[in-house]
């Protein structure tokens, strides 16, 4: 078959996957972009969403499009990645845009919102739901195109260094927490704290704070926590599928070559499935070994995740009441998740639990002579 048959038939999204660098790149200009990581090199499952990118980029055009990756605070802070695609600092940056729900709450609909959609719902809704419409639409006050390029799956519901027996033991808990669960927190009395990861061990460690949350089982290992604090609880109500996102100066984007645009684009998509595809991966092993080394694993009371899910529904309406930008988003993205949990009460909900019962209670398999 032709080289140029192949593109034709096989697509962008196949050639990527290939690893084969199309014809068309012998001629394209050399472009060289840098890119803020809002996480640590040590992550290498989120901070290696960035590096996904980068190297199916230049991979795919022969290294002609170059995307240079930058940890947190190698060229501005982890929350500062957003100001600096905005000033065009730098052409992009890899974040959780939740992070950014200081500046407006809206942006928190382009990773997670507390007792939201898990991973496969969220990019349900961003590709075929009108969410990344919606997005795109309020992004531009800021400059800004985005792209899914991660997810973490549902996350756990962090460290602390005692139990959480109550609603009352939620009074006065200083916990590493930010964006809207951090405000749901504070109506039950928590005092929330956005601490940037590579800070929050020595917070944690020193007593800043009684508790913080932060992905799952193999980050979590990763950056020690259960050295410090041996409760390990679940779910995290306030992310059950959070997205990560590639945020592009609006710019920058436009002036690149249409078939950069697409490898780009097609990037990001692989990004956001490798992703999620690894951390199911190296979760399990990494909370076998967390309970292993003493780390006692606790579900939130119902009690506690009934009053955080009251008080989350509180903060919605009251930021609807103010914020016409978030109320234009919350509405079809409510209207969607809704349907979306009931179609999956049927048909994976049903599944999972029997298959739950059923590998518990199987016999286990005979002793190899």
């Amino acid at each position: 078959m032709k080289r140029r048959s192949f593109i034709k038939h096989a697509g962008l999204a196949g050639v990527l996957a290939a690893g084969t660098a199309p014809a068309f790149a012998q001629a394209s200009p050399e472009v060289k972009w840098r890119l803020a990581s809002s996480f640590p090199k040590s992550l290498d499952t989120i901070y290696g969403g960035a590096e996904t990118i980068s190297k199916r980029v230049a991979s795919a055009t022969n290294g002609k499009f170059q995307i240079q990756v930058f940890a947190a605070g190698e060229i501005v802070p982890a929350f500062g990645v957003v100001d600096a695609v905005q000033n065009a600092t730098v052409e992009c940056c890899h974040t959780a845009p939740y992070y950014f729900f200081g500046k407006d709450p809206t942006f928190a609909f382009a990773c997670a919102i507390p007792f939201g959609m898990n991973c496969r719902q969220q990019n349900s809704w961003m590709y075929h739901g009108g969410g990344l419409e919606l997005m795109h639409d309020f992004l531009k006050g800021y400059n800004i195109i985005s792209f899914p390029a991660g997810n973490t799956g549902a996350q756990m519901g962090g460290w602390y260094r005692k139990e959480i027996k109550t609603v009352a033991d939620l009074k006065g808990l200083k916990i590493r927490i930010g964006g809207f669960a951090g405000t749901v927190l504070a109506k039950l009395g928590s005092v929330p704290q956005q601490i940037p990861g590579g800070d929050i061990y020595p917070a944690l460690e020193k007593g800043t704070i009684d508790a913080a949350e932060w992905v799952g089982p193999y980050d979590d290992e990763k950056l020690g926590f259960y050295k410090v604090a041996k409760n390990y609880y679940y779910p995290g109500w306030w992310e059950g599928g959070p997205e990560l996102d590639l945020f592009v100066n609006d710019k920058a984007f436009a002036a690149l070559p249409k078939d950069y645009q697409s490898v780009l684009t097609a990037a990001c998509y692989e990004a956001n499935i490798d992703m999620m595809a690894k951390y199911d991966a190296v979760n399990p092993p990494a909370l076998r070994r967390l309970v292993a080394n003493g780390v006692a694993l606790r579900p939130f009371p119902r009690e506690v995740m009934q009053a955080c899910f009251k008080a989350a529904l509180e903060v919605f309406d009251e930021t609807m009441a103010k914020n016409a930008a978030f109320k234009k988003v919350y509405e079809p993205w409510k209207k969607f998740r809704d349907e979306e949990i009931l179609w999956m009460s049927v048909s994976e909900k049903n599944f999972d639990d029997f298959m739950i019962g059923a590998t518990r209670s199987a016999p286990a398999a005979p002793a190899k002579k």
